[in-house]
């Protein structure tokens, strides 16, 4: 089934609303979608260079306001709608142990999860569910969207079609890597 998705997602970026499809995939891709925007963002750029802030800053914005709509179900839905998709996605298993956390790092957990091939989803859900404060999860995840849409949209332009498998595999954890690294930096700078 994810494959099939896939494959749609794909055959979006030639079609003549593709800028319409990415808004749409970009905002359910943060509440409920399995397939990340980066799927019909890298093709579309890849198809017209010169659009390519344009659709990173459509990806960026409509992947923030899905994040609210997570955050939302997670606020509101949790039981009835936040539970099973996080079951789906094999994650209600880590809910307590995370709510427990969440609220000591929610910056970075929504930078890091925003970033990283880790389901933007969960986080915003979780964001919800956890009661984070909007005014921490707002600006962090158009932070972390904009970070993660505009460096794809920039090397596309800059390397084009051959740099679309290094993003495709490794650029989520380069972003982790680059996000730990930070954190650590910090961690380091607290006790010296």
């Amino acid at each position: 089934m994810i494959r099939a998705l896939y494959d749609w997602t794909i055959r979006l970026a030639g079609h003549p609303r593709a800028l319409w499809a990415l808004a749409f995939i970009s905002f359910v891709e943060s509440s409920v979608f399995p397939i990340p925007p980066d799927a019909l963002l890298i093709p579309m750029i890849i198809a017209t260079p010169r659009k390519a802030w344009l659709y990173a800053g459509v990806a960026t914005i409509f992947s923030v306001l899905g994040g609210l709509m997570g955050y939302v179900i997670g606020a509101a839905a949790f039981e009835q709608l936040g539970k099973p998709i996080l079951d789906a996605l094999g994650k209600s298993d880590s809910v307590q142990e995370f709510a427990v956390r969440f609220h000591d790092v929610g910056f970075w957990t929504v930078l890091m999860a925003g970033v990283t091939p880790f389901p933007f989803k969960v986080i915003t859900i979780m964001s919800g569910a956890t009661a984070m404060p909007l005014s921490v999860f707002l600006p962090t995840a158009i932070i972390a969207r904009a970070l993660r849409f505009f460096v794809v949209a920039a090397l596309l332009r800059v390397f084009g079609a051959r740099i679309r498998i290094f993003i495709e595999r490794y650029l989520g954890w380069l972003f982790l890597a680059a996000i730990l690294i930070l954190v650590g930096g910090f961690f380091m700078a607290g006790y010296l």
